[in-house]
């Protein structure tokens, strides 16, 4: 029997797009081989589409449990009768939801290592999810700066959804993480308003390096936008990516379910 893998074609600036003879990526055809270069693509791009996937809430946690263990980041609305999903949604606001680039859930001490977005209800226009490469972030900071902050860390805080009395609201993590499948340094950040504090740096300071850094991560030309088309389903890595959504045209409803997946330690 012909053995099926995927196959990955690049999208501009950076991610890929996966294609193969799966029926979609639920399968149970799909084995730990697939898995491991699924998780490789993501981790060198970065950003990973799957096209066509007409899948449902039950799929999609099957096909994400196979990338590790689940996890739900608290205050957020879930999906009923699919605890482990939440919905991102702007029915029923009277204003645009608001997004800025960021890094997903970072202020826990093991944030997630993948989010995935499953496109529900897609709007006639407007939409677009944007996306930072970190690892060019990262490259294209000057050689100075790479050596002072080397050692460097930033305190995650949360922001923007209701916490619990018990739940994690800061956590310290390295500016700059080598990813462990890949071996890239990243610049690791999220919105400011969530990043705190630099080791080693007065807070005033910290606050001017932050929204420097923060701004050289997201200039334009660098990001890709993601059109999203029925059926849409795309993952990426939280750690060397941030994002956000780009509701300023947005002429209908818009409805997707994301998951959140841990790294396998």
């Amino acid at each position: 029997m012909t053995q099926v893998n995927f196959e990955f074609s690049p999208l501009s600036p950076f991610g890929v797009e996966a294609r193969s003879a799966f029926k979609n990526i639920s399968d149970d055809a799909i084995e730990a081989h697939h898995i491991d270069a699924i998780k490789t693509a993501i981790a060198n791009h970065g950003v990973l589409l799957f096209r066509k996937q007409h899948i449902d809430d039950h799929q999609f946690v099957a096909f994400l449990r196979k990338l590790g263990p689940l996890t739900f980041t608290v205050g957020e609305t879930p999906v009923a009768h699919h605890p482990d999903l939440n919905v991102v949604t702007n029915i029923g606001r009277t204003t645009p939801p608001k997004s800025v680039f960021h890094t997903d859930t970072s202020y826990v001490a093991h944030p997630p290592a993948y989010t995935a977005l499953r496109a529900v209800t897609i709007p006639a226009l407007g939409g677009e999810t944007l996306f930072s490469n970190q690892y060019t972030a990262y490259d294209t900071l000057p050689t100075q700066a790479k050596h002072t902050l080397a050692d460097a860390k930033v305190l995650h805080a949360v922001t923007g959804v209701v916490q619990g009395p018990t739940e994690e609201r800061e956590s310290w993590h390295p500016l700059f993480q080598r990813h462990p499948i890949s071996g890239r340094l990243a610049l690791f950040l999220s919105t400011p308003a969530r990043c705190q504090a630099i080791t080693g740096l007065p807070d005033d300071t910290a606050k001017r390096v932050i929204k420097a850094l923060y701004h050289h991560s997201i200039r334009p030309s660098r990001l890709y936008s993601h059109a999203w088309q029925p059926g849409d389903v795309l993952v990426w890595d939280n750690r060397c990516t941030m994002h956000r959504a780009d509701h300023s045209q947005v002429s209908s409803d818009r409805v997707l379910h994301r998951g959140l997946v841990l790294p396998a330690y």
